[in-house]
């Protein structure tokens, strides 16, 4: 169809998240079938496809945006997202634990979550900043204002608190510049603070991690300036000094999703419970699950935020691994597009914007499934296209727009 094509730019792409979001809505549909009603979950469907429509209406205005006023407009929408952040802290909105200051903005009868728009910001932003300069950085020291960059948002994110989406900044940041020819050996250094600050909680694995770096940094010495050396190796300690302070400073019900990570059995019935409850579900599913809307572990809410962070366990369960598989071929073959169309554009901006929305979505797929089924912490991050949530239903399609228009920037469109 002709129209579709004009109006979607992208077909593949248009089509993989189309049915991305309307599998979702039916999953949200499905989770809401309970034992006992609840209203909100009921209803949580019909509000996410009234989402879907604005998203749609989002997409089409976006797609229609000059690549080159896209890029032009960045730092300004870099700007406007940390001005959101920092009013989050003085007067965003929140409900329950999770949320002691609050990570919504209300306006009149609008809600929206700054922290999802300040993911774009944050990938325009970037992409901006290294399509600015002339060639890529491939000194380690070159990283510290990237990195810089992206730290801002996400701190900003950390303090609401939301270590979930503060995780997708991780995810911009490496894609972009991997993107932007920056060396894996310089990425993988980089990522070494982060390791530190794991491995500091058992002295006799941080030292052996630590000494090991260090020797690295040794052999590498024809590779790095002695200043780069000496930055990694100090960061490192930084971040093994301030682990304890850190874990601290944590809110006890995100101590505890860390703790029952490593052993759910500890508080069964209390941290450990959404964790077990989900991989009961997903377990009790089989080959081709127990049918839609009949999920046992569902209809008696045994599982945890089954519409929107757990949306998976409902998948599995009612599914089965056919139709997990099914959803994560999805999920691959969206993946694949984007990827694909940023080997197509040789415009550096457009291609970094590509990847940064590439990661976006890999770290959400990736943290998301892997909570459900115990490899990664518990963290509120939801499933792209398929989680409940409208602001984060928008952001995608937002990304899906930008995604479109920065596949034809070579055609100055």
């Amino acid at each position: 169809m002709a129209w579709f094509r004009k109006w979607a730019g992208d077909p593949p792409l248009v089509l993989l998240a189309l049915a991305l979001s309307v599998f979702g809505i039916a999953m949200i549909y499905s989770a809401g079938v309970l034992n006992v009603p609840s209203p909100v979950v009921e209803g949580a469907w019909r509000r996410q496809l009234v989402w879907l429509a604005l998203s749609l209406v989002a997409f089409t205005l976006v797609s229609r945006v000059p690549a080159r006023w896209v890029e032009w407009g960045s730092p300004a929408a870099f700007a406007m997202a940390l001005v959101l952040l920092a009013a989050v802290l003085a007067v965003g909105t929140g409900a329950g634990p999770a949320q002691s200051v609050g990570r919504w903005i209300q306006v009149g009868p609008i809600r929206f979550q700054p922290s999802e728009f300040a993911k774009i910001a944050a990938i325009l932003g970037l992409a901006r900043y290294l399509a600015s300069r002339e060639g890529p950085p491939l000194a380690l020291r070159e990283l510290v204002g990237p990195s810089a960059l992206i730290l801002l948002p996400m701190a900003l994110v950390v303090l609401q608190p939301d270590l979930g989406t503060a995780i997708a900044f991780v995810g911009i940041l490496f894609a972009v510049l991997f993107w932007a020819g920056v060396p894996l050996l310089h990425l993988l250094l980089l990522a070494s603070p982060g390791v530190a600050l794991v491995l500091a909680f058992d002295t006799r694995i941080w030292s052996a991690y630590f000494l090991l770096l260090a020797a690295a940094c040794y052999f590498l010495r024809y590779r790095l300036y002695l200043v780069e050396s000496a930055g990694v190796i100090l960061a490192n300690l930084a971040a093994g000094t301030i682990a304890l302070p850190v874990w601290n400073s944590l809110a006890q019900y995100q101590k505890n999703r860390l703790l029952v990570f490593l052993d759910p059995a500890t508080d069964p019935r209390g941290a450990g419970w959404n964790l077990i409850q989900s991989k009961v579900a997903i377990g009790s599913g089989g080959w081709t699950g127990k049918g839609f809307t009949e999920g046992t572990q569902k209809r008696l809410d045994f599982l945890p935020e089954q519409h929107t962070d757990f949306i998976f366990s409902v998948i599995g369960e009612e599914l089965g691994f056919v139709g997990s598989l099914l959803a994560l071929l999805l999920f691959g073959l969206l993946l694949l597009r984007v990827v694909r169309l940023a080997e197509r554009v040789a415009d550096p901006f457009a291609g970094m914007v590509l990847f940064g929305i590439f990661g976006t979505w890999l770290v959400h797929i990736f943290v998301n499934i892997g909570m459900t089924i115990g490899i990664v912490p518990i963290t509120g991050i939801p499933l792209p296209f398929v989680s409940y949530g409208g602001t984060f239903l928008l952001t995608c399609w937002v990304m899906v727009a930008l995604a479109v228009r920065m596949a034809k920037a070579d055609d100055q469109g």
